[in-house]
């Protein structure tokens, strides 16, 4: 059971702040995320993981796991040389020496797929592409966003908003020596991204819900019919990618997608609590070490200042997770130096005690720490290096 004394039993003496993965947790959301796939491949987003160890054991773990979806060009030869293949750069470069860098590696044999979005990134690649004498894969990356009445329900990302614009670059595409339409991805963000369970928010998360229901199946047939298209242009791209953790069950029906995208659900940071189509383990974490008790129940930690990326909000803090009960105050939140929190639970908590948290996100916890300790049947297994722990330092 995992519980407080659980954890810390195992991370008696090791020195804090330090991260963690419970392998056991890992697995089990591996599994879940495998079943809601409707047994479509899953490629897997590094930028939950940002760490290679971990990346190869889950593509190690089941046949649906396969290729990844990278953040950036550094990370992407980053994790060339670590021997990894099928990569799919998850958004547009526009860097000429990354460029000629990736350039380099599909010419030896790797493939490595450039994500596009308009004319003046197939005209930026083929110019390079041309130069270098290399032919190029490409995804032509679509906007997945809804609007009604004036209302943007999604994120500002692809150009691509329409089926006019999809077959302008598509054509362009094509009628180029030297890159190829390899893919056709859409990412649904309205719907992988945003919860619909938030405490206290009825209202709000009934909207999202309703909100969620009508994309989605604007989303299908959109995507469907980009895909018609591109194959009656007698192109016919090797993977059509969609989804993210929180849409998996949703897009995986759809016939024209080949392969879906899942990286959050494996570590389930603190923002998947407020889902309510699915639940996830907590399989990752971080500890803070108890350094004073300004009163009998508040503990202040060292750091712990880890925020979230995105629009600013109580959801982007640190997650207290274990012992349960455990609480930031209000007025102060996770700080930089030092994080206070408010217990009066069933456990005796002293100085130099472990607190142990979540982070609101999932990869953005490796970029505090430069490694993971890997939990499993109770004890530390492996210690794996984060991308910032092999010296990896990018987005």
């Amino acid at each position: 059971m995992r519980d407080y004394r659980y954890y810390q039993s195992v991370f008696a003496g090791i020195p804090k702040p330090f991260a963690f993965v419970d392998l056991d947790l890992l697995e089990e959301n591996a599994e879940q995320i495998v079943l809601q796939s409707n047994e479509k491949k899953i490629r897997i987003a590094s930028k939950s993981l940002r760490s290679v160890s971990i990346l190869k054991r889950l593509l190690q773990l089941d046949e649906s796991y396969s290729g990844i979806m990278c953040y950036s060009a550094p990370e992407a030869l980053h994790l060339c040389a670590a021997g990894l293949d099928d990569l799919l750069m998850g958004y547009p470069i526009w860097e000429e020496s990354w460029i000629v860098a990736l350039s380099s590696e599909i010419a030896s044999g790797r493939n490595i797929t450039l994500m596009i979005d308009s004319p003046a990134h197939v005209q930026h690649l083929e110019r390079i592409a041309r130069r270098e004498q290399v032919r190029i894969p490409v995804c032509l990356d679509m906007d997945m966003s809804s609007d009604w009445l004036g209302f943007h329900f999604g994120v500002w990302r692809s150009s691509i908003r329409s089926l006019d614009a999809a077959l302008t670059v598509a054509r362009q595409v094509a009628s180029s020596d030297y890159l190829y339409l390899d893919g056709i991805m859409g990412y649904e963000a309205q719907i992988a991204g945003v919860g619909d369970r938030y405490p206290c928010q009825f209202l709000k998360n009934t909207v999202i819900r309703m909100l969620k229901q009508q994309s989605i199946r604007q989303i299908a047939k959109r995507r469907a019919a980009i895909v018609q298209a591109i194959h009656e242009m007698g192109v016919r791209p090797r993977f059509v990618n969609g989804g993210g953790t929180g849409s998996l069950h949703l897009t995986g029906k759809e016939d024209a997608v080949t392969e879906l995208t899942a990286g959050s659900g494996f570590y389930s940071p603190g923002l998947f609590d407020y889902y309510q189509d699915f639940r996830f383990q907590p399989a990752a974490g971080f500890a803070l070490e108890i350094v004073r008790t300004p009163t009998p129940h508040i503990y202040t930690c060292a750091g712990g200042g880890y925020i979230a990326s995105g629009s600013a909000g109580k959801d982007r803090l640190p997650k207290p997770y274990l012992p349960k009960e455990a609480r930031l105050l209000t007025n102060e939140g996770a700080g930089e130096v030092q994080t206070p929190l408010f217990y009066r639970g069933t456990e005796t908590l002293e100085l130099g005690d472990p607190i142990f948290f979540r982070h609101a996100k999932a990869g953005e916890l490796c970029e505090r720490f430069t490694r993971l300790y890997c939990v499993s049947g109770g004890k530390i297994v492996e210690e794996a290096t984060t991308y910032r722990g092999d010296g990896l330092c990018s987005l």
